[in-house]
């Protein structure tokens, strides 16, 4: 009969138990090594990729990233994922409307929009005193503002340059209530006079008497008077109180920098020569022709 040790189990059984131990231990250390260290990560990667997509399904959440605690991440890859397969299709809509566009530009020979020379400067505001309703840019002469530039925002039309200095400019806001702009509505066409009130909303006045706005349409400059080009965004048409009102598009997107760009440019007209009169013997011309033969 085989000796049985102290404890009572035979020194196989004993050898057997520690031999499996030690290879759980070594296992669960080479798990923690390879989860940690990038290099070993990579090598595993498919396998594991492969057993989650067996373990779990396409549409959701795999056992592996369950129990590894990443089936947030998984969740965020996949709406990422999603999100790229919508985009890529919104890109192949917009080529492909942008190919038919040239196209049809080049048949009907139509010449593009010149390009808008302006200067992009940052803009802080006053809260009180004499100048409230102005922002100061921090771009002047030096930079190529010009006198009278327009400042523009990603809203809409922001105001005009009033004072002009070397390296900085003062904007006169289109909510202030000294601002008169001539406005029209895009849809209706109405044509009326814009200027700011203390309530945050454009007032308008010479309006028509037997017509009027579009409700939530859009107020355009209509350039008349040469301050302003015709067509930038001034705001939206509200109908309050029986009173046309304008809610400003730039105090929607208040960032902090504008695009100052130049001013319409009106040319001078030429000056007419004076003409002088023809008497009544024949003219200047006839006598200049007497004159000639003479000599």
């Amino acid at each position: 009969m085989a000796r049985l040790s102290r404890s009572g189990q035979k020194p196989g059984k004993r050898s057997a138990k520690r031999l499996i131990l030690f290879v759980f231990i070594f296992g669960a250390a080479a798990l923690v090594v390879a989860q940690s260290a990038p290099q070993i990560r990579h090598v595993f990667d498919p396998v594991r990729t492969a057993a989650g997509d067996q373990l779990g399904g396409s549409d959701s959440i795999s056992l592996w990233a369950r129990i590894s605690g990443q089936a947030a991440r998984e969740r965020h890859i996949r709406d990422l994922e999603s999100e790229v397969r919508e985009l890529s299709r919104y890109k192949a809509a917009a080529i492909s409307m942008a190919e038919r566009l040239e196209a049809y530009e080049n048949i009907l020979n139509l010449m593009g929009e010149p390009p808008v020379r302006g200067v992009t400067a940052r803009v802080t505001a006053e809260s009180d005193g004499p100048f409230a309703q102005t922002l100061l840019a921090n771009a002047g002469r030096a930079q190529g503002v010009d006198p009278g530039a327009i400042a523009l925002n990603e809203g809409g039309l922001v105001g005009r340059v009033i004072q002009l200095g070397e390296y900085s400019s003062r904007i006169l806001l289109i909510t202030d209530f000294n601002s008169r702009i001539p406005v029209m509505g895009e849809v209706s066409g109405v044509r009326a006079i814009l200027f700011g009130g203390r309530d945050g909303l454009g007032s308008l006045t010479d309006l028509p008497e037997r017509s009027g706005f579009i409700e939530g349409e859009r107020i355009l400059t209509s350039a008349e008077g040469g301050a302003f080009p015709r067509g930038l965004v001034v705001g939206e048409a509200r109908l309050l109180g029986g009173d046309w009102r304008v809610k400003f598009g730039m105090a929607n997107r208040s960032g902090g920098y504008v695009q100052m760009v130049p001013p319409p440019l009106i040319e001078t007209p030429a000056p007419v020569e004076d003409i002088p009169a023809a008497d009544a013997t024949g003219g200047p011309a006839q006598a200049s022709a007497a004159q000639g033969v003479r000599q």
